[in-house]
């Protein structure tokens, strides 16, 4: 058990926690999604560079995600695919927690990559967001000016929860500031649509094989948070898009937490 050394100022944070004279900040539902594509190499992942500015994991390179909107747990959006309640058996939530896990999960990534896992129908998927109507939208959706239910309805869509795959599940340490209880689904891109390099919280995209990431991480060209670099490291183990579609998954909580060992503070997952 030898985890990451801490920061002086997170391992002060630790030690008061341990003592009792802070209080952990609470943990807010969120949602990520490992977008995949087929590459030459094998399966390719989509991901985003946080600005150095962000106030959460900045300069990290991240799949798209964020923070449940309360009006993601609308129950007028129109879904197709495992139900709520089916993702919530899945990923050991509640029916409207789970519901809006999986509206997140869409919106964030339409709004992170302009990638939409929904269509006309139950067996449908967009073809193209790429025009200035759809990114309308999708500036409406970042700014809060638009539900994304009325988003779907106004467009006549349905959500297809089908599209995504249950991954992981990790909880931000007690130690930051900022914290996210954060389900992890994966996806493909559809076939049709193309990611697009989008404004807002991050500075630059790309395409990576998951092995060249963690390569890229190893030589400290990147910078990884513990749950994409393992999860990027879990993907690495299969050589194409329909193996990881196809690995039996048991969703386990993982929430990294501060240790002291020989006077040092560091984070471990065990």
């Amino acid at each position: 058990m030898t985890g990451f050394p801490l920061p002086a100022e997170l391992a002060a944070r630790a030690r008061d926690l341990m003592a009792g004279r802070v209080e952990p900040v609470p943990a807010r539902d969120a949602a990520t999604v490992v977008i995949l594509r087929p590459g030459t190499g094998g399966p390719e992942v989509y991901l985003l560079r946080r600005k150095a500015t962000m106030a959460f994991a900045a300069g990290a390179y991240v799949f798209p995600g964020g923070s449940v909107d309360p009006r993601d747990t609308d129950q007028a959006v129109a879904w197709a695919g495992p139900s709520p309640a089916e993702w919530g058996a899945l990923f050991h939530a509640g029916e409207q927690v789970a519901r809006g896990l999986v509206c997140a999960a869409v919106r964030e990534t339409f709004e992170e990559s302009g990638v939409l896992l929904a269509g006309p129908g139950p067996d449908s998927v967009v073809a193209d967001t790429t025009g200035d109507d759809w990114e309308a939208d999708r500036l409406a959706l970042i700014d809060r000016s638009l539900a994304f239910a009325d988003f779907l309805a106004r467009r006549g869509l349905v959500l297809r929860s089908d599209l995504l795959k249950p991954w992981a599940h990790w909880i931000t340490p007690e130690i930051e500031q900022r914290r996210f209880d954060t389900r992890f689904f994966v996806a493909v891109l559809p076939e049709g649509q193309r990611t697009r390099d989008v404004g807002g919280e991050a500075d630059q995209v790309v395409w990576q094989r998951p092995s060249r990431a963690l390569e890229l991480a190893h030589q400290g060209e990147i910078f990884l948070m513990p749950p994409t670099y393992a999860t990027l490291g879990e993907l690495s183990a299969h050589a194409d898009v329909a193996g990881v579609l196809a690995a039996p998954r048991e969703i386990v909580t993982i929430m990294p937490r501060a240790v002291e060992i020989e006077g040092e503070m560091r984070l471990v997952t065990t």
